[in-house]
């Protein structure tokens, strides 16, 4: 399905039937990585959709900024769902945590997996390479990415292939990837952290025990901040915990969902 949103034509999936629930995915993926969790979450109404430059979402006027992606989630929300339960995957985290403290009339309860509300200087070295790698080297790119997958996984190396050569179609022409990754390195000068205590809604943060992109320093530094934040670590589980972990991954989830929190 799309849904054209300012100067974007958004493709999204929904499934099951229930209270609404949208979800934003990470960078280097796109609504596919959600197929799982809205499997398992057919007792709501989940829609998954393609950031900007994404899947089967137009690149646009991109601007490189957390805003706009914000600004892209607060349509989708005004549009097609009205006020609903948010959850982000670590770059999709970012954008539901914008959203949550600029829109508290749109977000019901945000539950964010694997996200950093600041990063440092090393993460920014980290996108910038992968920016330039991306747009000067698409094979190098494509092997950058098959060992940052491998690092983002940390029980279930033997999906590597089908893991990095799903993300790898997800970046697509690369567009989407370099705009999500130069709003994430923008962290660095702007972090999201002083924004957290204006966030009025409970906040489920979960995090992967072996997540090495995303370690437990990131959460501490939100839970400080959140009024009205838990927290739930799942073992076993890297960055890519959805892949590591999928049933205990979709349990948080939908825990999340349950809480009256």
């Amino acid at each position: 399905m799309k849904v054209r949103l300012g100067d974007i034509d958004v493709g999204y999936s929904r499934a099951g039937k229930g209270p609404p629930a949208v979800m934003v995915h990470g960078l280097a993926e796109d609504r596919s990585s959600w197929a799982d969790v809205q499997r398992r979450l057919s007792d709501f109404t989940t829609y998954a959709y393609d950031l900007r430059g994404h899947g089967e979402t137009d690149l646009g006027e991109a601007e490189g900024t957390l805003e706009q992606l914000a600004g892209d989630l607060i349509a989708f929300l005004e549009t097609l769902t009205g006020p609903a339960d948010c959850i982000g995957y670590s770059l999709g985290g970012t954008v539901v945590l914008r959203v949550a403290a600029k829109r508290p009339d749109l977000v019901t309860r945000a539950t964010v997996a694997g996200t950093s509300t600041i990063v440092g200087r090393r993460a920014v070295g980290f996108f910038r390479d992968r920016i330039e790698t991306l747009r000067s080297d698409f094979a190098g790119f494509a092997s950058l990415l098959k060992e940052d997958t491998r690092q983002q996984l940390a029980v279930a190396g033997d999906r590597l292939e089908e893991v990095a050569a799903r993300r790898l179609k997800a970046v697509g022409a690369g567009g989407g990837y370099v705009n999500a990754a130069r709003a994430m390195a923008r962290l660095n000068e702007d972090p999201l952290t002083p924004l957290l205590p204006d966030i009025a809604c409970p906040v489920h943060v979960i995090g992967g025990e072996a997540d090495m992109f995303c370690p437990r320093k990131a959460a501490d530094i939100m839970m400080a901040a959140l009024r009205r934040g838990t927290y739930r670590e799942l073992a076993q589980a890297g960055h890519l915990m959805s892949v590591d972990q999928p049933d205990a991954y979709a349990q948080a989830i939908r825990n999340a969902l349950e809480s009256s929190a």
